[in-house]
């Protein structure tokens, strides 16, 4: 089936982004709706209402569907170059001299994306179909989680006995506690994060960084993280 563009032009439906260059004023919606729902995403999670999104960017439903035929389509416009650079950051924790070293500078540059907002957190921790760029991360991270982990291993700088999932999952329950944590402390994911990579070591453990919560902050924490249910 066929529809017409904000080009003028015919598109075949489900096409998004595909195709000829747009006109400046389909172009200018493109960037509005980008960066509404960039914005509503941040606020709500991956889950903000598409109508509201066109109208944060001051235009028609119909100019949203054209232009993103899916909310998968939306998001990958909105988190495309994000996931790029965390694909990136992968690949360079590969090349490092030492695997434990790369291992947590890699971890860190995640756990500092999931704390940038709601919208980058659901994206990252949950199942979100049709976005490609962000299949191909997922793939990409556990590989690059294997990696790291089995060379560590062989050097005796991690115990023997943890396997990849044990450190993913690990990783995504941190992960999804994240949001709620930054709203009381904002650098306190780092306490936690160095905590969980400290009991994989197979030496002394090392200084945390940054403060525990106090008793407030984390009562704090975990009321909003229930509140986002």
């Amino acid at each position: 089936m066929v529809n017409v563009d904000d080009t003028g032009r015919g598109a075949t439906r489900g096409s998004g982004n595909q195709g000829a260059p747009l006109r400046r004023d389909a172009r200018r919606n493109r960037e509005l709706l980008i960066a509404a729902a960039r914005a509503s995403f941040a606020e709500q999670g991956l889950g903000a209402p598409l109508d509201d999104i066109a109208r944060r960017a001051g235009v028609g439903n119909a100019t949203l569907y054209r232009r993103f035929p899916t909310r998968g389509a939306l998001i990958e416009a909105v988190f495309g170059d994000m996931l790029t650079g965390t694909l990136r950051r992968g690949a360079e924790a590969r090349d490092a001299d030492d695997p434990w070293d790369g291992l947590v500078r890699y971890l860190e540059h995640i756990f500092a994306t999931l704390a940038a907002d709601r919208g980058t957190n659901d994206l990252m921790t949950t199942g979100i179909p049709d976005i490609p760029s962000l299949d191909a991360l997922k793939a990409h991270h556990h590989e690059t989680i294997s990696l790291l982990l089995g060379r560590a291993r062989e050097q005796g700088t991690v115990r023997g006995d943890v396997t990849t999932e044990d450190l993913l999952l690990a990783l995504a329950a941190l992960g999804r506690v994240v949001p709620a944590v930054v709203t009381v402390a904002p650098d306190a994911w780092r306490r936690q994060l160095h905590l969980l990579l400290g009991g994989l070591r197979a030496e002394a453990a090392a200084p945390l960084p940054a403060a525990p919560l106090t008793p407030a902050q984390l009562a704090a924490a975990l009321g909003a993280l229930a509140g986002q249910e």
